[in-house]
């Protein structure tokens, strides 16, 4: 039994003539009518006595035509709500956004968007990864801010922007006469790196793996928070790499230095699960982002390599 079966002896009731029935459901008239028996035979009735002129239901083929009529005004109901649901922006949303974010996203882009969202609520919780992931798919939270892609297949995933790693550097460090690096170079018995579980420990030994003292790496230093790392190489202890929004206002400074291109980046995405149908929310969320981004960081370019994470 399908949708259009029941539009078809709907209109068969209005119409009482297969011809005219239709034609105005923009189909043959054979389709329709072999529509209609496969209807007949599958609930094992007969919903219009043809044998009468004009065609008339039968007088269970009436109590079948109007149950119909019922499904067929609730199925169009549900799809106006739906489509009301996709196109509203308010009520109550929670976020998951992975630490390495938050700090330097979450005050640029929130402001903007609870102006322009008067009736919106969020919920927001710092989660890694593998958290947000989790929560998405048990329905916990409802969209994600991280790092792609994950090769999820329950997971829909909106890129936002592309952000570049950069070096960041102790004063007085031999590196600092090198305008732009190259990952080759980098020691990784000198690189800081955050501690096991964050996405973007991953992503930074990517880099690291390419230098070239071999594949032994070991790091003597392991933090939770990228301004943490920045702190210890401030004060002399080795080196770190960091993402460009962590720096954006010392990108002048000693301290920062980019890499040859392709530089190294990562794809900052939105997540949903893939039956989340809020698509406004996620395109205000959006463009909220990308409003407070610095242009460069919204094209993916050819000549850039993606860690992924």
């Amino acid at each position: 039994m399908t949708l259009q079966q029941l539009e078809y002896i709907k209109a068969l009731d209005e119409y009482r003539h297969y011809v005219t029935a239709a034609q105005q459901c923009f189909v043959s008239q054979p389709n329709l009518t072999m529509q209609v028996k496969k209807l007949e035979e599958e609930i094992g009735v007969r919903i219009f006595d043809r044998n009468k002129k004009p065609l008339q239901p039968t007088e269970i083929g009436k109590e079948v035509i109007l149950r119909a009529r019922q499904i067929l005004r609730e199925a169009r109901q549900l799809k106006e709500f739906v489509n009301h649901e996709k196109e509203s922006v308010e009520g109550e949303f929670t976020i998951g956004i992975i630490p390495t974010l938050a700090p330097y996203l979450l005050p640029n882009f929130l402001p903007i968007f609870i102006k322009d969202n008067p009736k919106v609520h969020l919920k927001i919780q710092e989660l890694q990864t593998r958290q947000i992931i989790s929560h998405l798919e048990n329905g916990i939270i409802d969209i994600g801010l991280l790092v792609t892609p994950l090769n999820e297949s329950s997971i829909r995933e909106i890129p936002v922007f592309y952000e570049p790693f950069l070096l960041y550097l102790p004063e007085n460090h031999r590196f600092l006469s090198e305008k732009l690096m190259l990952a080759e170079d980098l020691d990784p018995r000198e690189v800081l790196v955050l501690e096991e579980g964050h996405c973007f420990r991953e992503q930074a030994l990517s880099i690291c793996k390419r230098a070239k003292h071999g594949s032994s790496i070991g790091f003597d230093y392991q933090s939770g928070s990228i301004e943490s790392l920045k702190s210890l190489v401030k004060n002399g202890v080795g080196y770190t790499l960091v993402p460009e929004l962590s720096v954006v206002t010392e990108l002048n400074s000693v301290h920062v230095r980019r890499f040859t291109h392709p530089e190294p980046v990562r794809e900052v995405s939105i997540v949903v699960h893939s039956s989340y149908i809020k698509e406004s929310v996620i395109h205000r969320l959006k463009d909220a982002i990308q409003k407070v981004i610095p242009k460069r960081l919204l094209e993916r370019q050819s000549i850039v390599e993606f860690i992924w994470n």
